[in-house]
């Protein structure tokens, strides 16, 4: 990574234990955001990621998704956001062609991620069942914990290869529960 990006864009991969003030922090972001970008909202902000699941380790950036009617770039929007103190990510750098990406710094460290995501996209939902289900079952929470520090570990200086390394959970967790074994005619 170039030592021209900003600094919080070098940090490594830090798992940290829960903090019970994030929920707070999510919620008052998520309603911050929903007020201010509601022109170009389809829906309410929603905090999401390990911090939105009480007592989940995670990495302590506040992860909101806002639910917007099109990715179309939109100079007031970026205007809005970079006034919030938001920073986008440039989307060839992201990879990521279903989302816009902004980070909010605080001074050199993330302290939120907004992903901007068509409300239609399949991403959308998905990101809220995997959120909920880690909500609704404290023990696929508590695995994920495992998961994403053993992840941590590996890929402390990667990011993308410490989301790929997790990307086997979250697709367990997405496809839960699993189906049914087929009974035979005899039952």
């Amino acid at each position: 990574m170039s030592d021209e990006w900003p600094v919080w864009a070098r940090q490594p991969v830090e798992i940290v234990d829960p903090d019970p003030r994030w929920q707070r922090l999510g919620r008052d972001l998520a309603t911050r955001l929903t007020r201010r970008l509601s022109p170009w909202l389809a829906g309410r902000v929603e905090h999401v990621g390990s911090t939105a699941v009480p007592g989940l380790a995670a990495k302590p950036v506040i992860d909101l998704l806002a639910p917007v009617t099109s990715l179309v770039e939109d100079v007031r929007l970026e205007a809005t956001l970079a006034e919030l103190g938001y920073e986008l990510v440039p989307p060839e750098l992201d990879a990521r062609p279903w989302r816009r990406l902004y980070v909010l710094p605080d001074g050199e460290r993330r302290h939120a991620h907004l992903h901007l995501v068509a409300r239609d996209h399949p991403r959308w939902r998905r990101t809220l069942v995997f959120r909920d289900r880690l909500r609704e079952h404290p023990e696929m929470a508590a695995e994920y914990a495992r998961v994403k520090r053993e992840a941590a570990a590996a890929h402390e200086h990667d990011r993308e290869a410490y989301t790929a390394a997790k990307t086997d959970f979250v697709e367990r967790v997405l496809t839960w529960p699993p189906p049914a074994p087929h009974e035979g005619p005899h039952g």
